[in-house]
């Protein structure tokens, strides 16, 4: 049987060395069973192990093969929904708490990569950038909002000159750049932490498909070889969930994204392109995204397919739309690129909760996760423990399952996303 390999990616081309864990084989026991290997699922094994907990992980394939592996690197504060939607949903007492926890999440995933050593290449800021006259508007609101009713004042706004002066491009009229966030080497990361939770005690299997969930007191996990039975079960399986807890997949929707990575441009050219070392976003709908690499490289991502459907012409799409930022790259080659799933909910805000009294998970973080996932984990670990009141300020946020249920909801969402498209070209 072939051991399962991370896709072919500039990440796993520049990742650091990792073992290869056992498969699951036999019937074991341990206080909690985490399933899934990406960010989440290593942070909440970290957390618990760190509170005394027997803790197993089983994932499937190998350690950040997923979202956790392949994303665009962003640290971020907030969530893809805006605040406004957690407003009107909670009030603004308990957003603002929402808020200040996204921040924490961000802090926390600094603290551990200088705790743990983590070699991930972490550079500091992210600009969100505005194409049209009606997004320097919202950007400007953002910008005051944030300073007034959430304290924020990590934040800059630019006008088209200034960011003309960070970026070698005409294509953005205005910039709100965020000092307190942060871009990374998301697989390096990944494997960090779970390195970080192997030496808390946490015993990592990859390879171990879970098959099967038997909810009781205790819970059992089943994989095609193996069994884990446990006080407490974390499912953090986010876009791949699969048929594991069909209650789960109907809330969340897999979403497409590709990134490509240049040839390697070279000290000095890539930083004619960016001045700084920071990470850019745009503001439109279906977004792009870009940074610069560790060996000089522009990754750039974006594209995203709501059909479901690898749309593999996608690298030389994406390259098309990196080109649209920086016209000076035509003659430049790209040398990877590649695409994954992450999980969007209809309100883009996180799904956290329980399936049982002790059966929780994590999904729906619609492409806010490097630092999301980390606080999900904190998060259920306090849980677990007995400290349930953040986690559950999430529990109150509600969410519907998208329409047209599992043979419609993806037409119904193209449907949507098309004139979302149109909304961007407005």
């Amino acid at each position: 049987m072939t051991y399962p390999s991370h896709i072919d990616s500039y990440y796993a081309a520049t990742a650091n060395p990792a073992p290869r864990r056992p498969r699951l084989q036999g019937d074991i026991e341990a206080d909690v069973c985490v399933v899934g290997g990406g960010i989440a699922g290593c942070s909440t094994a970290l957390n618990l192990a760190e509170r005394g907990y027997r803790v197993v992980l089983l994932e499937g394939k190998r350690i950040g093969w997923g979202a956790s592996g392949r994303s665009g690197g962003q640290a971020l504060g907030g969530y893809a929904s805006g605040q406004q939607k957690l407003i009107d949903q909670l009030g603004l007492a308990d957003a603002r708490k929402l808020w200040d926890l996204s921040l924490e999440g961000v802090r926390l995933l600094k603290e551990r990569i200088e705790r743990h050593a983590i070699q991930c290449d972490l550079q500091q800021g992210q600009i969100n950038v505005a194409i049209k006259p009606r997004q320097r508007t919202a950007l400007l609101a953002e910008h005051q909002e944030l300073a007034q009713r959430f304290d924020y004042h990590e934040l800059e706004f630019m006008e088209r000159d200034e960011i003309r002066s960070l970026l070698a491009t005409d294509r953005y009229c205005a910039g709100l750049f965020d000092h307190g966030a942060a871009h990374l080497h998301p697989l390096n990361y990944t494997l960090g932490l779970a390195a970080a939770a192997e030496a808390a005690g946490v015993r990592v299997f990859e390879d171990s498909m879970v098959t099967g969930l038997r909810q009781g007191e205790p819970a059992e996990v089943s994989c095609t070889e193996g069994r884990v039975r446990a006080r407490f079960v974390a499912l953090c399986c986010n876009a791949y969930i699969g048929d594991l807890a069909s209650s789960l997949q109907a809330r969340i929707m897999p979403v497409g994204t590709y990134i490509v990575a240049t040839e390697p441009l070279g000290e000095t050219r890539i930083t004619e392109l960016m001045r700084r070392n920071i990470a850019v976003t745009d503001i439109n709908f279906v977004l792009d995204y870009f940074r610069r690499s560790a060996d000089h490289r522009l990754l750039f991502g974006g594209r995203v397919s709501y059909s479901g459907i690898d749309a593999f012409n996608t690298g030389k799409a994406t390259q098309q739309r990196m080109l649209k930022v920086f016209p000076q790259l035509a003659d430049t080659r790209v040398e990877y690129a590649w695409g994954g799933y992450v999980d969007i909910t209809m309100n883009r805000a996180p799904d956290f909760g329980r399936l049982a009294p002790n059966v929780y998970y994590l999904q729906g973080f619609s492409g806010h996760g490097m630092a999301l996932t980390g606080l999900g984990g904190a998060l259920v670990a306090e849980a677990i423990a007995g400290q349930a009141e953040r986690f559950d300020l999430f529990t109150r946020i509600r969410h519907r399952p998208f329409p047209g249920g599992k043979r419609l909801r993806t037409p119904a969402l193209v449907l949507a996303m098309m004139w979302y498209r149109l909304r961007d070209l407005l």
